[in-house]
């Protein structure tokens, strides 16, 4: 995986996770929400970088 993309896929990951934490500490279900998109997207991001690196060799 590149450095580039394996920082942004844990960076969203971890965005998603606050917001999500965030949202259920002030009981604000979009902002849960967006923060569970977030981490999805990152997991995402993560998985599409395994794939390729498991392609390359």
């Amino acid at each position: 995986m590149s450095g580039t993309e394996k920082t942004k896929a844990q960076g969203e990951q971890a965005k998603g996770k606050v917001k999500e934490t965030v949202g259920r500490a002030v009981g604000n279900e979009r902002l849960t929400a967006e923060g569970h998109a977030d981490q999805a997207k990152g997991n995402a991001r993560q998985a599409k970088e395994d794939i390729k690196d498991t392609l390359r060799h």
